[in-house]
């Protein structure tokens, strides 16, 4: 049997939600993981790994972000830390609900 998801956090993140990159963001690969660029608040921010870069280009394909998340591979014993950097990335624009997703 699957735990029951979290709450929302205080950022509005839901994992068990549909997410996908702002329209206006820009991903730009490095060997340290990405620079995210949002066109809009001009807001410029680092995913200091690949493996979230990975989970955060699967974001648009998957049913929930805990579904990129597996998808990318993140061991469920990372899957808190990520789920917080996801929720971060969302507090500041970088990523938004898809539309038409509860």
């Amino acid at each position: 049997m699957q735990p029951a998801p979290a709450p929302p956090g205080p950022s509005g993140f839901d994992p068990g939600r549909a997410w996908a990159l702002h329209p206006r963001v820009s991903v730009r690969p490095e060997p340290f993981g990405a620079l995210l660029y949002h066109f809009d608040t001009r807001r410029l921010s680092f995913l200091k790994d690949r493996l979230l870069l990975d989970v955060v280009r699967a974001l648009g394909e998957r049913p929930s972000a805990r579904a990129a998340c597996e998808h990318a591979g993140v061991p469920a014993g990372l899957l808190p830390r990520y789920e917080r950097a996801l929720a971060a990335l969302a507090a500041g624009g970088m990523l938004v609900p898809r539309d038409g997703d509860p």
